[in-house]
C-alpha cells in the first residue's frame, strides 16, 4: 500500500505539469480566433459519407452561411465536419478546423483554412473554442461526441453561463426520437428539466429556414464571442 501511495503521488506531481500544456492549447487557440469575426459551429459525425444527403446539405449550409459573412468551425475531421468546411471554403469564408489528436489518428481535412487549424490533446480545451466564438450552433446527425457537443452547449445557455444563441437541430428524422423522448419522459414523467429547458433549441429541415433564424436573431442582438 505505501509504495502504491508513493507511485500515485510522484504521478499526481508529474501531472501538475500539464497545466503548462493546457495553457499553450488557450492561448494557440485564442491568439488564432480572437479576430475571426461571427461565426457559426457546425457539429456532425465524422463518418457520414460524401453520399449522405447530411453530407451535400453541410456543404449548402456553411457556403450560404459563409455568403451571408459568417465563418464555419467544425472539429476538424472528415464526414459532416469535412462537409462543413468544404462549403465554407466554396463560399470564400473562413473555414476553422479543430482538430482532436485520437487513438485512430484524425487528421484535419484538406477545407480548412491552413492559419485556422489547430491541434488538440484535450477535448475541453477545445470545446472551449467551438462555444467561445460562435454565434450560433447547427448539430446535423452524430454520434456520442456529436451529443456532448450539444447537451454541453444546452447546458451552458441553461446555467447562463453564455447567452443565449441559436441552437439548432438540422434532421426532424433523425432527432425526432431524442427529441420525443427528453419531452415524454426527462420532462413530463421525471421531471428533471423545465419546458424552457427544450425551448433553448429548434428543429429544422430547411437550409434557409436555419440561415434566416439565425439572421433574424441577429437583428435583435449584437455579435461577440461568448464569454
Amino acid at each position: 500500500m505505501n509504495k502504491s501511495r508513493k507511485t500515485w503521488k510522484k504521478s499526481a506531481q508529474q501531472n501538475t505539469w500539464s497545466v503548462f500544456k493546457i495553457m499553450s492549447e488557450f492561448v494557440e487557440g485564442f491568439e488564432k480566433l480572437s479576430n475571426i469575426g461571427p461565426c457559426i459551429s457546425i457539429f456532425g459525425s465524422a463518418r457520414t459519407k460524401k453520399s449522405n444527403p447530411y453530407y451535400k446539405d453541410a456543404v449548402q449550409l456553411s457556403k450560404k452561411l459563409t455568403k451571408r459573412g459568417y465563418g464555419i468551425i467544425t472539429g476538424g475531421g472528415p464526414g459532416i465536419m469535412e462537409a462543413a468546411n468544404k462549403g465554407a471554403k466554396e463560399g470564400n469564408g473562413p473555414s476553422v478546423g479543430l482538430n482532436i489528436e485520437l487513438p485512430f489518428e484524425q487528421t484535419p481535412n484538406q477545407y480548412i483554412d491552413h492559419e485556422k487549424s489547430i491541434d488538440f490533446n484535450y477535448f475541453f480545451v477545445r470545446k472551449v473554442m467551438f462555444v467561445k466564438y460562435a454565434q450560433a450552433f447547427v448539430i446535423l446527425p452524430g454520434g456520442v461526441g456529436t451529443l456532448d457537443e450539444l447537451f454541453e452547449t444546452i447546458t451552458l445557455i441553461q446555467t447562463e453561463k453564455i447567452q443565449k444563441i441559436p441552437i439548432i437541430l438540422y434532421g426532424s428524422d433523425y432527432w425526432h426520437g431524442l427529441l420525443e423522448w427528453m419531452k415524454k419522459t426527462v420532462l413530463e414523467k421525471e421531471k428533471c428539466i423545465n419546458q424552457s429547458d427544450l425551448d433553448n433549441f429548434l428543429l429544422l429541415d430547411d437550409i434557409d429556414e436555419v440561415i434566416e433564424t439565425i439572421d433574424e436573431f441577429y437583428k435583435k442582438s449584437k455579435f461577440s464571442p461568448n464569454f
